[in-house]
Formats: structure tokens, C-alpha cells, sequence
């Protein structure tokens, strides 16, 4: 971590770029807000404050000639929303257990995006906060050249009357999708 000169602390993430430390949805500066959802079954998480809302399903219209992992697009309240299949995108192979139309959407903030844009999730779990220190954003570093990996976050969960920690992948939905644009 370093000091910036206003005094506030950052961190580097595995893709080398700089963070406000505890910057995660506004937190204290030493916890991480977050948006826990499921793709097959593994766990993941992004920033609280990149999600606008969560929506349930709702039929998507396929757009012709574009990437596999954009679905198509959806009339969200009268806006036009692209989606993108997550799993799709992060090649995750496991084939979904459950229909299409069991999924949810997660509704990206305009903010981060250049258009209106929801990822499709298997399900949306929860809102949590993390204390900073249950994030390994080492390990994040070594994973490889995904650099949209910013760390694992340790859950502690309890399993048949014993705690066991809970990982979960905590990703930077901004660096994952910022050539989505090119392809829409």
C-alpha cells in the first residue's frame, strides 16, 4: 500500500492498477462493500456501487452478428440494456443446471460504462461488507494475465457445526467489460 498525498491510502490490485484502499461501495476505508452472486458454483463479487439494480429475467432479443457472451438486448423500463452472458465471458465451461429464465440480471452503473449494460448471473446472493484484511489480493496476482481479478475474499461460513472459510472471487467488472463497446 501506498500514501498518496492527501493522505489517503492505496493498494495495487493483481492487475497492477491502483485502488483506493477500502474503496469497495464507500466503505469505511477499511471494508469492502459488495454484490455476491453465483456463476455455476463458484462465488463471485463486485464493487456495491458498479451495480445500478438487480433484475429478474426477462426475455432477451438476440442481436446478429456479435460475441457469444453479449446474449443480446432487453426494454428495461424503456431503455435499451445490453447483456452479457458472464460465464460466457469469463469462459466458464460448466453448463447451468437450472433454465435461462431462472437467472438474474445485475444492472451495471452507467457511471462505469459507456452504455447501458447487465451481466447475466446464475444468482445474486447477497449485499455483504468484508473487512479489507479477509481479502487475498495476492494470490489475485498470481492467477495469471486476468488482471480483471482483483483478490479472493475469505468468507467464513460455518459447515456442519465447523467454520471453514468461504472463497470467493472478487472481480473488477469495469477492466472484465471495458471492450464491450467495440462489440455492440
Amino acid at each position: 500500500m501506498t500514501q498518496k498525498e492527501s493522505g489517503e491510502t492505496m493498494e495495487k490490485t493483481a492487475g497492477g492498477q491502483e485502488r483506493r484502499a477500502g474503496a469497495g461501495a464507500g466503505g469505511s476505508g477499511n471494508t469492502l462493500q459488495v454484490v455476491e452472486f453465483l456463476l455455476g458454483r463458484e462465488h463471485f463479487a463486485i464493487d456495491l456501487f458498479d451495480v445500478k439494480e438487480v433484475v429478474e429475467y426477462t426475455t432477451i432479443t438476440k442481436l446478429p452478428n456479435t460475441p457469444s457472451f453479449i446474449k443480446g438486448i432487453i426494454d428495461l423500463r424503456g431503455e435499451i440494456t445490453t447483456i452479457i452472458d458472464l460465464k460466457e465471458r469469463m469462459n466458464i465451461a460448466e453448463a447451468s443446471t437450472q433454465p435461462e429464465e431462472s437467472c438474474r440480471i445485475i444492472v451495471l452503473d452507467e457511471k462505469n460504462t459507456k452504455s447501458k449494460i447487465g451481466i447475466m448471473v446464475d444468482d445474486v446472493l447477497s449485499v455483504s461488507t468484508f473487512d479489507i484484511k479477509d481479502v487475498d489480493t495476492k494470490s489475485a496476482a498470481e492467477v495469471g494475465e486476468d488482471n480483471w481479478i482483483l483478490g479472493i475474499i475469505k468468507k467464513k461460513a460455518k459447515e456442519k457445526e465447523k467454520e471453514v472459510n468461504e472463497l470467493i472471487i472478487w472481480i473488477d467488472i469495469k477492466q472484465l467489460l471495458k471492450d464491450i463497446d467495440q462489440h455492440i
